[in-house]
């Protein structure tokens, strides 16, 4: 059996589909793996924020259009980028094992930021984080696959720039001596809802349900959580909302996932319950009947990445 896996074309795109043909190898060694390359309108236009061209459906259109046409068996997503429905006959089958959620500010090696940085960012969520840690940032739009990203700011066309720990892991860009890297609290900035997480979309049937044995099942229930409050919340990507699900032992039998969420990046939810009542939870929070809330603070609050 052969199963063909589509991908958009960056290396990171890539090395996270190698993560998910490495895990299905894993589980069923008898499986064979193919990669089908797929560009999309996210790829193909940047010279426009995302919110002017078409949202988080910009990266997975024409690779569910794939996938329903038969011409690939599953896709592999970073979750944060997906809307809230997968395509009709389609479904998320399977999480990977979450990496580093955290937001990271990535300054040139040594570099001291001047009175007004410039700072380049795609994100309304991280342009208001942004603008809590330093006193008069000037925010830059910038597109482009995170490599693309960290050439210019290397060129000197930002002063610093904001991208996902997770993304840069897995490139292996924190050996990059070109660059310091600061890891920006939750407290400060709270990560995009699945930020950190591979999904694994196929369409409906016994695919899915074969490839869901390779799911991390503490991740899926993170994902499941955080992607009610972006439906609860009717948050598109031009929303600063933000929320992070963690699931911890309660007792030596018993687990619980503590979910923090936000609006604006101001004011901050929290609250826990068991992961049985995680969706309970999360439409509680979002209502307000359920949370204890907080101030995000409004300070540079971060720590240098080692």
């Amino acid at each position: 059996m052969k199963i063909r896996i589509g991908t958009r074309k960056s290396k990171l795109a890539l090395i996270q589909s190698e993560m998910a043909a490495a895990a299905i190898k894993a589980a069923f060694p008898d499986i064979e793996t193919e990669l089908v390359h797929i560009t999309t309108k996210g790829d193909i236009v940047l010279d426009k924020p995302l919110g002017k061209i078409g949202g988080k459906g910009v990266f997975i259109d024409e690779i569910e259009k794939a996938m329903l046409d038969g011409e690939i068996d599953i896709a592999v997503h970073s979750a944060k980028d997906l809307p809230v429905e997968p395509a009709a006959g389609t479904c998320i089958c399977a999480v990977l094992p979450r990496a580093d959620a955290h937001d990271m500010l990535v300054t040139n090696r040594g570099a001291k930021l001047p009175e007004k940085p410039v700072i380049g960012t795609s994100s309304t969520r991280r342009e208001v984080g942004v603008g809590k840690l330093f006193l008069d940032p000037i925010i830059t739009d910038i597109r482009g696959n995170v490599d693309t990203r960290l050439n210019k700011l290397a060129d000197g066309q930002y002063d610093a720039i904001v991208l996902a720990a997770a993304g840069l892991e897995r490139l292996g860009a924190f050996s990059d001596e070109r660059f310091d890297f600061t890891r920006i609290d939750f407290n400060t900035l709270v990560p995009a809802p699945c930020q950190g997480i591979i999904a694994i979309q196929s369409r409906d049937g016994e695919l899915a349900k074969t490839l869901s044995a390779i799911s991390d099942r503490d991740t899926f229930m993170c994902f499941e959580t955080e992607r009610k409050v972006l439906e609860l919340l009717n948050a598109g990507c031009s929303s600063p909302a933000g929320a992070i699900a963690e699931i911890c032992w309660k007792t030596d039998i018993e687990k619980e996932i503590k979910l923090t969420f936000t609006r604006d990046q101001k004011k901050w939810h929290y609250n826990s319950d068991s992961v049985e009542n995680r969706f309970k939870l999360a439409e509680h929070m979002v209502t307000g009947a359920h949370s204890r809330d907080y101030w995000l603070k409004n300070s540079t609050f971060f720590e240098k990445w080692i």
